[in-house]
């Protein structure tokens, strides 16, 4: 048995995702001070609360014991608890190649000592509009945002950089428009979860690439072949080194070189594990190299990831790719689509109750039994009778009639 075997079969057991996240607020706790208690990123503690990843080990027994309620304190005048000091920042993410080639009796990443604690940055225009959004209608100085414009802002900030990342995907500027505004229309139908989501610009992201992927897209005529590549030839060899990767291969250098993801994050949002993402993400690589002389120079990994993002952003910005619709007229419809898909299902209901009927009025109530196919008989004499008088038939009638037999008289009955 290994010692992370033992520590996990020593370690107190976990309570649900949902029930992690409680214990953690109940303690006033943020993410990134239980990321740098147990030595992980942001992104893994996020997964744990979510229930994608399950900490192991040394790390399941120090994030256990992180969230072990507190006994009830006896009633005893307490001096005041000290404050809490800020969290330093979340460790940095694991080059690929480490995850790759690190092994499950790797010493965990949390034995290295922790950097010392920087200032906190100051909250992005996303953040507010989230805190907005998610805080109480009658909060003071909440300013909160209607669903209308939350959603219209959210749209507005993350809708053309999806148009153009799609394009990447599946190098077709038709189905990329499409595949972000059907993933917008499904974000409002579900805008009472999306809302609430702690990364609204990733659901959209993720049900966007789930849409421009799908296989089926290959039996529509208007998106069987990409479009024309690029007239450049650096461009164009970047295009075609993206079409020929595999969708998973290629969702994953995206999500990780395009947009910009750490690896615990790519591979929650592509459902696999870190290390499984790692090999995607190193294979891509080296087959992108392979088209492109400038990367394959490139020794350093930081460095390929650099010239990687510069060069799929410029693919992305210079060619022409389509401007979504307006928020209102996404709005629009996806209140229409819902509106007729509830109609369709209506309408299904109603024809099922009369077809049922139907056949409850005109089926048979009691049982016929089926009539039996006709068979030869044989075995019957054929048909007999009289048979027509010949001409010396006729004349011996004629001549029995005409003349009186000579015999004995007929005896009459005589009453007395």
């Amino acid at each position: 048995m290994t010692r992370s075997t033992t520590d996990e079969a020593a370690a107190p057991p976990l309570p649900s995702p949902k029930e992690r996240r409680r214990l953690r607020e109940a303690k006033s706790l943020s993410e990134e001070q239980v990321a740098a208690a147990v030595g992980v990123t942001r992104a893994t503690v996020r997964s744990w609360e979510t229930g994608r990843m399950s900490p192991r080990g040394r790390k399941r027994a120090l994030y256990a014991k992180l969230l072990a309620p507190e006994p009830a304190a006896p009633p005893t005048t307490a001096p005041p608890a000290p404050p809490v000091p800020t969290a330093p920042p979340p460790a940095p993410p694991v080059a690929p190649e480490a995850i790759v080639k690190a092994t499950p009796e790797a010493p965990a990443q949390a034995q290295t000592p922790a950097p010392a604690p920087a200032p906190a940055a100051p909250p992005t225009e996303a953040a507010k509009a989230e805190a907005q959004a998610e805080a109480p209608a009658g909060a003071p100085g909440a300013g909160r945002l209607s669903p209308a414009a939350a959603f219209d802002e959210l749209y507005a900030r993350t809708a053309p950089g999806l148009v153009r990342q799609g394009y990447l995907l599946t190098g077709r500027r038709a189905l990329a428009r499409e595949s972000v505004e059907h993933a917008f229309q499904l974000a409002w139908q579900r805008w009472p979860e999306v809302a609430v989501d702690r990364d609204p610009a990733g659901w959209v992201r993720a049900a966007a690439y789930e849409y421009a992927m799908s296989p089926w897209h290959r039996l529509r005529r208007a998106h069987r072949h990409p479009d024309v590549p690029p007239t450049e030839p650096g461009k164009q060899a970047l295009f075609e080194a993206l079409l020929d990767l595999p969708p998973a291969y290629r969702r994953t250098l995206l999500l990780y070189d395009g947009v910009g993801l750490d690896l615990p994050e790519t591979a929650a949002e592509t459902e696999a594990s870190t290390p499984a993402a790692a090999g995607r993400l190193m294979t891509a690589r080296a087959a992108v190299a392979e088209r492109l002389p400038e990367l394959a120079d490139v020794a350093s990994p930081a460095e390929q990831s650099a010239l990687l993002h510069a060069r799929l952003g410029g693919l992305a910005r210079a060619e022409h790719v389509p401007v979504p619709r307006p928020a209102r007229a996404v709005r629009t419809g996806s209140e229409n689509k819902a509106r007729l898909w509830t109609r369709t299902a209506v309408a299904g209901v109603a024809l099922l109750i009369a077809v049922t009927g139907l056949t409850l009025h005109t089926a048979p109530t009691h049982y016929e039994p089926p009539i039996s196919p006709p068979e030869r008989v044989g075995g019957v004499p054929p048909r007999g009778g009289p048979q027509k008088l010949t001409a010396q038939d006729l004349k011996l009638q004629k001549s029995l009639s005409e003349q009186l037999a000579h015999g004995p008289e007929r005896l009459v009955p005589q009453l007395k």
